[in-house]
């Protein structure tokens, strides 16, 4: 069951790091902070409860992590110059 609501957040967190980049705003910027934080925790807790696969877990993790994390900066950059240009 937590693997099934570790996917569905990291999903979550790719499509809000998405729209927050085509459509920025400081409040999908913060909803992003928080799935990446939440698909950080279960990860986690996966890895502390079921240590199978982990080499190929922290590597899919890494990468997802680092995809979102470049998409959630990217927002932040394109909001700052937005908020900037007014």
């Amino acid at each position: 069951m937590v693997i099934l609501i570790h996917v569905i957040i990291a999903l979550t967190s790719i499509v809000i790091a998405s729209v927050g980049f085509l459509r920025p705003s400081m409040k999908k910027l913060y909803i992003s902070y928080g799935f990446i934080g939440a698909t950080i925790l279960t990860g986690s807790y996966l890895l502390i409860t079921v240590p199978s696969h982990i080499l190929q877990s922290c590597l899919t993790g890494l990468f997802y992590l680092t995809v979102v994390s470049m998409a959630t900066v990217a927002t932040h950059v394109r909001l700052r110059r937005i908020d900037e240009s007014i």
